[in-house]
């Protein structure tokens, strides 16, 4: 592991370019479509691992290239087009804003790669809240988006870190929003394929064009080749914007861990009858604190919404079978109306936050992290593992054993949050913070490493890969074949290892 890196400040036009005559070529031309005030490049050797400065996670530093920024889709063509033409051109890492926290943030999964950094392309293209859609760019964050809604019938599907994050970045690699998996909001895709062809897959609008918003067309549907994907570069998307509630009440439960596996299979009776709308959430003590969870206690939020009559209603008889259950030691459901309720601010800014309205001041993201986003890199010490849990009592007081044995072998801090995505799926969230030093960091990498041993023996298999990790996916895999099926199409659409060498390899 390596230390820190020294964040570049801005970039250096001059100085050796490594890596072969084609990589220097295409790198050269790149500098002629984009300008060389747009192209950063290492002042030597020594600088390679620090042209994208720190990264929370502290993962190695990879050796990179360049880093180009281009803000037009078109730019973007052209520049994988050069890199297409000759295996020794070098790869392009995409990111979009580069926010991918505990999972990388802008670090690409091998060395050398030449940064395609589409934060520039930043524009919400067009919009129909009728229909319920907007075609946006990387760039295009969630809280600009939100902002752009504000006071609208429609909403984004907002994840819980900062505004300040990429939707399609979040979106492509399978992120999870308070409404539901991001994958289900793309509904097409702008994609600039190796050689620079540039396609729109799934739905997408047309001038005249009164069809309705349907991603899958006729015949195999080609957008999921393209999430978690190194087969071609995103640069806009058809997001679905979900109609905004008239209503919206979240209810708070606390119980204490004994009664883990019990509460979990009755709150999924309670999501498979639809009592509960969006995706609610239970919280292990530490994730917990920050909503105001008692301490050493779990936590639930049960949201619910819709016409007021039907939110009053559900959230009778939530409350009503909570009672019931005598598995709780706290039932409100009026947090987040009564500024007189200890946990009323935060009870808000979670209710907005279901109904589509980020956390603009990142009050709730810096009560987490310490810091605010633009400090995550560079003074936070913060990974990612995120697997998925069968949605059972018996699985989650599982994964909660071997969360707690890592803790207890590493002396690191973790955190779960289970978001239930419906009757039988659990996307589990941890977070493992530590401080911005060495040993600190290799005890959170060892922990790390252990969370990935002990829950794919457990069958709890990770949906998200962090840098570190990319080669684990044939492991991980349940059949080979297929796999090897994604690496024919690969060598099919680019043969010469333009786009994301590494990535899911």
């Amino acid at each position: 592991m390596s230390e820190l890196s020294t964040a570049v400040d801005s970039p250096v036009a001059t100085g050796s370019v490594p890596g072969s005559a084609a990589l220097r070529a295409a790198l050269d031309a790149a500098g002629r479509v984009l300008g060389e005030e747009r192209v950063a490049r290492p002042a030597g050797d020594a600088a390679r691992t620090r042209l994208l400065g720190p990264n929370t996670s502290l993962f190695r530093s990879r050796r990179v290239a360049a880093v180009l920024r281009p803000t037009t889709a078109e730019q973007v063509g052209e520049i994988v087009e050069l890199f297409s033409r000759e295996p020794d051109s070098g790869s392009l890492h995409a990111i979009s804003t580069g926010r991918n926290w505990g999972l990388g943030s802008r670090e690409p999964a091998e060395d050398d790669a030449v940064v395609l950094d589409l934060g520039g392309l930043d524009r919400v293209r067009a919009l129909d809240l009728d229909a319920g859609w907007a075609v946006v760019e990387p760039g295009v964050t969630q809280g600009g988006l939100s902002r752009l809604l504000a006071h609208t019938p429609r909403m984004v599907n907002v994840t819980v870190s900062a505004a300040a994050t990429s939707i399609i970045g979040n979106a492509l690699d399978r992120g999870v929003g308070l409404r539901g998996q991001r994958t289900e909001d793309l509904a097409g895709l702008e994609v600039v394929l190796p050689g620079g062809e540039t396609v729109r897959v799934g739905w997408w609008p047309g001038a005249g064009r009164t069809a309705p918003v349907y991603p899958h067309g006729l015949g195999p549907s080609t957008l999921p080749l393209f999430v978690q994907s190194n087969l071609g570069v995103v640069t806009a998307a058809v997001i679905r914007l979900p109609a905004r509630p008239e209503a919206l009440r979240v209810t708070r439960l606390g119980f204490p861990a004994p009664a883990l596996a019990e509460v979990t299979d009755t709150v999924r009776r309670w999501v498979a009858q639809g009592l509960t709308r969006g995706v609610p959430r239970i919280y292990d003590p530490a994730a917990g604190a920050s909503y105001g969870g008692a301490e050493g206690e779990w936590a639930v939020h049960l949201p619910v919404d819709g016409t007021a009559e039907s939110v009053a209603a559900l959230t009778g008889i939530l409350t009503a079978e909570a009672r019931r259950s005598g598995l709780f030691t706290e039932i409100s459901a009026t947090d987040g109306a009564d500024p007189a309720r200890p946990h009323h601010e935060v009870t808000r800014l979670v209710e907005r936050a279901y109904a589509g309205d980020p956390d603009i001041t990142d009050t709730l993201f810096r009560a987490k992290m310490g810091v605010g986003a633009d400090k995550v890199d560079p003074e936070a010490g913060f990974l990612f593992f995120l697997p998925l849990l069968p949605f059972t009592g018996e699985a989650v007081a599982h994964a909660d054993r071997l969360l707690r044995e890592a803790a207890q072998a590493t002396g690191v801090r973790l955190s779960a949050t289970l978001h239930l995505l419906g009757p039988d799926l659990i996307d589990c969230v941890v977070a493992m913070k530590f401080p911005h030093e060495d040993d600190a960091a290799a005890r959170a990498h060892r922990a790390l490493d252990l969370l990935y041993a002990s829950f794919a023996d457990a069958g709890f298999a990770p949906y998200r890969l962090d840098v570190d990790h990319a080669g684990q996916r044939d492991a991980l895999a349940v059949d080979a074949a297929a796999v090897a099926l994604t690496r024919r199409l690969k060598a099919v659409l680019d043969p010469n290892n333009a786009i994301a060498a590494g990535r899911y390899r």
